[in-house]
C-alpha cells in the first residue's frame, strides 16, 4: 500500500524506536473472518511471517490523529499508518502505485481523470468504503471553515478540482487546467470516513475531530493499522487492521506485524540508548555525530546500519514578517521596529553571511553534513538548482550590508543599533529535546553576536512551539527543520505560496505582501500547468533563485542521515527521500524468526 503522505512539507521532528518487539504480542480486537476486496492489492515484496510487535520510539507526542488538520511530523509518524489514499507510492522507485483505487484513467483532454475503487473495501470498523467517502473527503478539504495544509496544493488560479461521484465505485476528477503532479498529489490524500466524521463537519467541530482525546475505537481509517490505545507522554499502540486491502504474493493479508507501538521518550539521546541497548527495533533517524557508535554496534550483527545519504530535510531559521494585527488585542503581531529589520532583505542576507556553516558541520555533525543555502537540498537531484546564491561565512560582508540599512555599532559598546538607536535584540525559539538543534542555536547566537546582535535563546516544547508558529504567530525568530512531503515542487506549495498554511514567515496572506512573493506565487502555479519537465524545472529554478536572494528562510546545513534496523527484519527497502527511511513500507516488514 505504501501510503503517500499529503504532499506538503511540515515542521520536522525526528523519531526512532523503543522497547523490544521480539516475541511480544498484543491482543487485537476480534473481527472474525473478513473477505478480501476485489481485487486485493498484491504487494511487490517477498512473502513474510505474520506476527510480532514492532516498537518505535518517538520524541514528541502526536498532536492529533487527524491527517487533514495535522501539520507536524510527530502526528504524521502515527497517522500515516492509519489512513490510505486512492493511490500509494513506492519511495525507492519514486513511482505511483495502486491504492484504494485499483485502476485509473486520464481522458484525452488531460484534465479529466476517473478512478475505480476496489469492490468490498472496508473501513477499519467494518463499514463499507465507497465513492461517497471520497467525495466527503474533498468537500472537507475545500471547506473554507476548516484550516488545513492540503488545500493549498489543490487550488489552481483560485479554482478547485471538481470531484464527483459517478457510481459507488467510480470517482471523476476534473482539474481547472493541466496539473502535472496530479497522480502523486491527489492520489496520496488520505480518504476520510463519512459515516464517522460527517457530524463533526456539520457541527463545525472538525478541527478537533480525531483528537488525542478521542476514544481509539472511534478513530476509523483504512490504512494497514488502527489505533488501539494512546497514553499521553507514554505510548501509542496500533493493531493490525483486519480489513486492510493488501496481500502478499501468497495471498497472506498484510500487514505482517500484529502491532506497532510508539513509545515517547524525553530526548534524542534516549532514542539512541534504547536502540543500542537492544530495546528498540528500528531507528529511522541517526544523526551524523552518532554514526561511529552505531557503526561499532552493527559489527555485533544484532542490527543493520544503512546509509541512504543526503535526504530532503534541512535545518533553517526564519524571522516573523507578519504585518497583521492580533485579532484579540488589536496590537501588531510583531513590534514595529523588529518588523522593519525582519522584512529587510539585506538584514536577512547579513544573517546568512554571519553563519559559520563549516563550524556547525564539524562541531555538531562530526563532518558528516554539507553547507546548505537553498530551499531544495542536493538530495533532491531532480529538482535542486545548484546555481542558487551562496552565503559563505563572511562577517565583514554581513556588517557592510547592515551598514547600508543603517544598522551598526554606533558607540563602540559591541551592540549594533538601527538608525533610530534601538539595539538589535530578539528572541530565538527552538524545540527542546533535540541536542543537535539546541547546539546549533547556541552557535548561531555566537555568530550573530559578532554582528552586535543580542539573541535571546528560548527553547520550548515542540507542540507548544508549533502552536506559537501556526496559531498565535507570537514570536520573533524560530530555528527548526522542514521535511516530509515529496520530491515534486508541488509538495512545497503550502510553504512557498503566500496564502499557504506553512508559509512560515507570514502565513495565509490574503494578497502577496511583496512583489517577490507574488512572483513565486505565479511561478508555483505555472509549473503545475505543463507536462514539459524542462519548463517546470525552469520555473522552479527561478523560485529557488528568488528564495536564495530574499532569504526568508536562512538555511544552515543538510546532514547525512543514517538509519538502523534489527537484522532479522525482512523486506527493508531503505531510501533517503522519505523521512521514514526504513519504515515507510511498515505494512511489508516482518520478523524473520
Amino acid at each position: 500500500m505504501n501510503f503517500l503522505p499529503p504532499k506538503t512539507l511540515s515542521l520536522f521532528l525526528v523519531g526512532a524506536g523503543l522497547f523490544c518487539g521480539c516475541g511480544q504480542k498484543t491482543e487485537t480486537r476480534s473481527a472474525g473472518p473478513v473477505p478480501l476486496p476485489e481485487p486485493p492489492l498484491i504487494a511487490d515484496c517477498a512473502p513474510g511471517i505474520p506476527g510480532g510487535r514492532l516498537v518505535v520510539a518517538t520524541f514528541g507526542d502526536p498532536k492529533t490523529f487527524n491527517p487533514v488538520t495535522a501539520n507536524e511530523s510527530s502526528s504524521e509518524q502515527v497517522f500515516r499508518h492509519l489512513f490510505a489514499g486512492m493511490l500509494g507510492f513506492d519511495w525507492t522507485t519514486q513511482q505511483v502505485t495502486p491504492g484504494l483505487a485499483a485502476t485509473w484513467t486520464n481522458m484525452p483532454d488531460g484534465r479529466t481523470w476517473r478512478f475505480t475503487l476496489r469492490k468490498n473495501l472496508r473501513w477499519s470498523d467494518g463499514a463499507p468504503l465507497t465513492a461517497e467517502d471520497v467525495i466527503f473527503t474533498w468537500e472537507t478539504i475545500y471547506n473554507p471553515e476548516i484550516d488545513n495544509v492540503m488545500r493549498d496544493a489543490f487550488i489552481i488560479d483560485g479554482k478547485k478540482f471538481a470531484v464527483t461521484r459517478v457510481d459507488d465505485l467510480t470517482v471523476q476528477v476534473v482539474t481547472p487546467g493541466i496539473y502535472a503532479p496530479f497522480l502523486e498529489n491527489f492520489g496520496g490524500v488520505p480518504i476520510l470516513p463519512k459515516h464517522i466524521l460527517a457530524r463533526s463537519v456539520a457541527e463545525k467541530t472538525f478541527t478537533s475531530a480525531y483528537g488525542v482525546n478521542w476514544k481509539p475505537a472511534d478513530i476509523v481509517g483504512s490504512g494497514p493499522f488502527r489505533l488501539r490505545d494512546y497514553k499521553q507522554a507514554q505510548s501509542v499502540l496500533l493493531e493490525r487492521n483486519p480489513y486492510f486491502y493488501e496481500v502478499d504474493k501468497q495471498g497472506q493479508r498484510l500487514p505482517y506485524f500484529d502491532n506497532i507501538i510508539f513509545t515517547v521518550v524525553p530526548n534524542l539521546n534516549a532514542l539512541t540508548l534504547r536502540f543500542l541497548s537492544g530495546e528498540s527495533d528500528v531507528d529511522d533517524f541517526i544523526y551524523p555525530d552518532e554514526y561511529d557508535r552505531f557503526k561499532a554496534g552493527a559489527a555485533s550483527g544484532r542490527f543493520r546500519l544503512v546509509e541512504p545519504g543526503v535526504g530532503l530535510e534541512a535545518g533553517f531559521f526564519w524571522f516573523n514578517q507578519n504585518t497583521n494585527l492580533n485579532a484579540k488585542t488589536g496590537r501588531p503581531r510583531v513590534e514595529a521596529a523588529k518588523l522593519k529589520w525582519f522584512r529587510d532583505q539585506k538584514f536577512r542576507q547579513a544573517c546568512s553571511y554571519a553563519i559559520n556553516r563549516e563550524s556547525l558541520i564539524q562541531s555538531i555533525y562530526s563532518g558528516r553534513a554539507i553547507p546548505n543555502y537553498g530551499f531544495v537540498t542536493p538530495g533532491n537531484k531532480k529538482w535542486c538548482n545548484p546555481g542558487t546564491p551562496q552565503y559563505p561565512h563572511d562577517v565583514a560582508k554581513a556588517r557592510a550590508l547592515l551598514k547600508e540599512i543603517g544598522i551598526e555599532d554606533r558607540d563602540g559598546d559591541g551592540d549594533a543599533e538601527d538608525a533610530e538607536g534601538r539595539k538589535i535584540e530578539f528572541v530565538m525559539n527552538t524545540n527542546t529535546g533535540n541536542g543537535a538543534r539546541e547546539k546549533t542555536a547556541l552557535l548561531i547566537q555566537s555568530d550573530l553576536k559578532q554582528l552586535g546582535f543580542r539573541v535571546i535563546l528560548q527553547p520550548i516544547e515542540f507542540n507548544t512551539l508549533v502552536s506559537k508558529i501556526n496559531d498565535t504567530c507570537d514570536y520573533d525568530c524560530v530555528l527548526m527543520g522542514i521535511g516530509g512531503g515529496g520530491t515534486d515542487p508541488s509538495s512545497s506549495l503550502n510553504v512557498l505560496k503566500s496564502d499557504g498554511f506553512t508559509h512560515q514567515w507570514f502565513p495565509r496572506q490574503k494578497t502577496p505582501s511583496t512583489a517577490w512573493e507574488a512572483r513565486v506565487d505565479f511561478l508555483m502555479n505555472a509549473q503545475m500547468k505543463t507536462l514539459d519537465f524542462g519548463v517546470r524545472k525552469k520555473y522552479y529554478d527561478e523560485v529557488q533563485q528568488i528564495l536564495g536572494e530574499q532569504m526568508p528562510m536562512i538555511f544552515t546545513v543538510t546532514p547525512y542521515f543514517y538509519a538502523a534496523a534489527r537484522s532479522d527484519i525482512g523486506n527493508l527497502r531503505p531510501t533517503p527521500l522519505s523521512s521514514y527511511r526504513v519504515t515507510w513500507n511498515a505494512e511489508e516488514l516482518y520478523f524473520k524468526k
